[in-house]
């Protein structure tokens, strides 16, 4: 498949996630409370079986989905879903889950769509990338963001995930001389990030590949980057690497991903930090 194919099958890959984030608005309303408890909600297994033949009529290739299992049998195109990223604090009540679809074409990302129908403004958000294209997609309007010479400064925000909000102080030391923004979903702020909305997002936990191949994918159409603890690009290689692609990631901006690598995270995890 060459680029121009991925292009073309884009926007109905928008369409179908866009589809699936109406199903999750109604969930997060529901009158009598959204169904499901700890990290599993029954919208996930719904949404993922929905998308699962509607993106596997539009492209038939490998599987790999955080809810219906994967089914890697060589095939060089493979679609990367996860249905819900941030259940956990979805089912909490909190805003900005997001539905996200990958598509890895030799082991690497060549499309991502990340949506999230309900943020914390109120608003729904949906950013989408295919190769070949020199600009993302953010709700239907072109935008171009190049990470590639950014550098954290004074103003810049870090994407970390909503503990965060617990220990601001050194959250806020870790992303000198920026500050950290949280978030529910690693998904959404890679994102974000590949949106220009800040310069870094980052995991302090194991990620798989359904959380983070399409906003990898994003994070390529603006120059950016991800990668592990270590500092070495993300990989998807093997089954192995699919379902623990790194203990911690960092996703944005070169220079500030080798920046933030650098710096001792341990210390979020730190009983008086």
């Amino acid at each position: 498949m060459n680029n121009l194919d991925v292009q073309q099958i884009l926007p109905f890959v928008i369409t179908a996630v866009k589809q699936a984030g109406q199903l999750l608005a109604q969930e997060y309303v529901r009158p009598s409370g959204r169904r499901g408890h700890g990290d599993k909600a029954d919208i996930d297994l719904e949404i993922e079986e929905t998308l699962r033949a509607e993106l596997l009529k539009l492209l038939p290739c490998d599987w790999w989905g955080e809810e219906t299992g994967h089914v890697l049998t060589g095939n060089s195109l493979c679609w990367v879903v996860d249905p819900n990223d941030g259940t956990s604090d979805f089912l909490r009540g909190h805003a900005g889950s997001a539905v996200s679809v990958g598509l890895l074409q030799e082991n690497l990302p060549v499309l991502g769509v990340v949506h999230a129908p309900v943020t914390a403004n109120g608003e729904s958000d949906c950013i989408a990338w295919a190769a070949g294209m020199d600009h993302l997609l953010r709700n239907g309007t072109p935008i171009r963001v190049d990470l590639s010479q950014q550098d954290l400064a004074d103003g810049s925000l870090v994407m970390v995930s909503t503990a965060a909000s617990g220990k601001p102080n050194i959250n806020r030391e870790l992303c000198s001389p920026g500050d950290f923004h949280p978030m529910l979903s690693i998904a959404y702020r890679l994102a974000r990030v590949a949106a220009g909305d800040a310069v870094c997002g980052v995991s302090l936990y194991p990620v798989s590949a359904h959380d983070v191949v399409a906003g990898h994918a994003l994070l390529i159409g603006a120059n950016g980057v991800l990668v592990d603890e270590q500092g070495a690009p993300i990989r998807y290689q093997s089954e192995a690497e699919m379902l623990r692609v790194s203990n911690r990631c960092f996703g944005g901006a070169p220079r500030v991903c080798a920046d933030l690598v650098a710096r001792d995270w341990s210390k979020v995890f730190a009983k008086d930090a």
